[in-house]
């Protein structure tokens, strides 16, 4: 299961609707030795149109720099969906929180990544939230959990603090 905490999700989504109707990007960062990511880096979208998007290549230099520096690691490329899906899905007209032709064609330049996608139909539309991986040539669905805290990852009564 992929652990988010709620505040990263939030500072998501608040990026997204800032960018709309472009799509907005960034990564989810954590430590080279940890399981879960602790920030989020928004970053601009190079493309700069509403149906695809690119990550500044000087932007995305300094990151890598400062996250070797920093022992962290990129853990979630992260972007939103403004338009109708690039694939058949349903006949909604909305778009779809599902990785595009593209998407897939960037996955797998970094196959151990998860790709976060945020879907908004307006600036102030729910966002629909998933993610996904490649295992292989299939695209996979993440089990996402939105989490307060990773201090607690499983529920019951043997919970105990997760070691991250």
């Amino acid at each position: 299961m992929l652990a988010i905490r709620a505040d990263l999700v939030d500072e998501i989504v608040a990026h997204a609707r800032r960018d709309f109707p472009l799509e907005a990007c960034g990564q989810l960062v954590g430590p080279d030795s940890g399981e879960h990511p602790e920030r989020y880096v928004p970053m601009t979208n190079a493309d700069g149109i509403e149906s695809d998007f690119a990550f500044a290549p000087a932007e995305d230099i300094r990151l890598e720099r400062a996250l070797d520096a920093a022992g962290e690691r990129r853990m979630l490329v992260v972007h939103s969906h403004t338009r109708v899906p690039r694939r058949p899905m349903t006949d909604s007209g909305l778009p779809e929180a599902y990785p595009s032709v593209k998407d897939i064609a960037q996955m797998e330049w970094t196959p151990d990544q998860h790709w976060l996608i945020v879907a908004l139909a307006t600036a102030d539309a729910r966002p629909e939230i998933r993610s996904f991986h490649l295992a292989g040539d299939a695209v996979v669905e993440d089990e996402l959990a939105v989490v307060e805290s990773y201090m607690f990852a499983h529920t019951g009564s043997d919970d105990v603090p997760d070691r991250s």
